[in-house]
């Protein structure tokens, strides 16, 4: 993969030069912000699929009509406004990178709501719409150019652990499928306009290395490539993915894919986190990333951790040198991300390990 050219070189260049100058801050959550929307099934149906039809793909694709609300990935194409806002908001809030809003923009997850066709589609119109939100930013702030985060989500199955606890040896996802999945959904969002991928969320190394793979493959074929993000998620506090790795065995995992930057997201806080970024800190060769939830979700699933909260914890990761690019996950909005910008304004980004340093650890 590294042997190949830029995609877009001036891009990459300016990503590196930002990196190298400051810690760069991610977007939010982007489910917060469409809860708060509260949309109903009409909704997220928009014009283009009344009374269960996909117009736009009548001759080939009838909607059978199941309920829809919940796909928050559909008000891609049934409410652009309303993602283009989102970005907006971010972008309006200090936000250097903004994410697609493509994270179960796969067939595998798009299945049940029986709208698999459209994942190339959805992936596609997801990068435009970040992709216009950022120029439009970058056109107003030349001095902060703004990019654009093609997601890659983990899927709704796994390969590496059995759904069905009576027989272990089961999987309902095998690599190949996975990988076709993935190599869909990245080509619509290099075509889309992305400057980087991230595949994010996983807590199965095995779904993310099928995605590192279908990447490359994709990469390959177009004599090209973009920056590659990685993100996994420790699922409780023990420290460990689902599929049993810590931190640190994560990232020897992946280092192969020779990312741009390796972090976690989700699940957890940021103050639980950060035993976890700063075992990555100490052993990354590449850049280092987080994006936690604003706490731990409380009985109602919801969470409660304020901007001034979460800011203050992650300030403390910036002062100890811990970071290069971060943001919010689940819980976060435009407020936390304004005061995490404000908290790690003035620290210095870590710095990367010589490649001396980078082959011993």
């Amino acid at each position: 993969m590294s042997a190949l050219p830029w995609l877009h070189p001036d891009r990459v260049a300016l990503l590196e030069a930002a990196l190298r100058e400051r810690i760069l801050i991610l977007d939010g959550g982007m489910g917060t912000m469409l809860q708060g929307h509260r949309l109903e099934e009409e909704g997220f149906r928009g014009e283009r699929f009344v009374e269960g039809r996909d117009h736009a793909h009548e001759a080939h694709h009838d909607h059978p009509g199941c309920d829809l609300k919940g796909n928050n990935d559909l008000l891609t194409l049934t409410q652009p406004a309303i993602i283009r806002g989102v970005h907006e908001a971010y972008l309006e809030a200090g936000a250097d990178l903004v994410e697609t809003n493509t994270f179960n923009s796969t067939r595998i997850s798009q299945a049940d709501y029986h709208l698999e066709h459209l994942a190339h589609e959805l992936n596609l119109e997801g990068a435009r719409l970040a992709r216009a939100a950022c120029d439009a930013w970058t056109a107003k702030t030349p001095e902060q150019p703004r990019f654009v985060i093609g997601v890659l989500g983990p899927t709704s199955r796994t390969a590496s652990l059995s759904p069905d606890v009576n027989d272990p040896g089961f999987r309902n996802v095998t690599f190949e499928e996975l990988a076709a999945n993935y190599t869909e959904a990245a080509a619509g969002l290099v075509d889309g306009g992305a400057d980087l991928i991230m595949v994010e969320t996983i807590f199965d190394t095995l779904n993310a290395k099928a995605a590192l793979f279908a990447i490359s493959e994709l990469f390959r074929e177009r004599g090209a490539r973009l920056p590659v993000m990685i993100s996994g998620t420790i699922t409780d506090r023990s420290g460990r993915t689902l599929s049993g790795q810590t931190a640190e065995a994560f990232y020897y995992s992946v280092a192969h894919a020779r990312p741009l930057s390796v972090g976690l997201n989700c699940a957890l806080g940021a103050a639980d986190l950060r035993p976890h970024v700063q075992t990555l800190a100490q052993v990354a060769g590449c850049f280092v990333s987080t994006h936690p939830n604003a706490g731990l979700p409380n009985a109602f699933g919801e969470y409660d951790e304020t901007p001034e909260q979460m800011a203050a914890v992650i300030g403390g990761f910036a002062r100890d040198g811990l970071l290069n690019l971060v943001g919010g996950c689940c819980g976060t909005t435009p407020a936390h991300i304004k005061a995490i910008a404000e908290a790690v304004r003035d620290c210095a980004p870590r710095a990367l390990p010589s490649l001396d340093d980078a082959e011993a650890a």
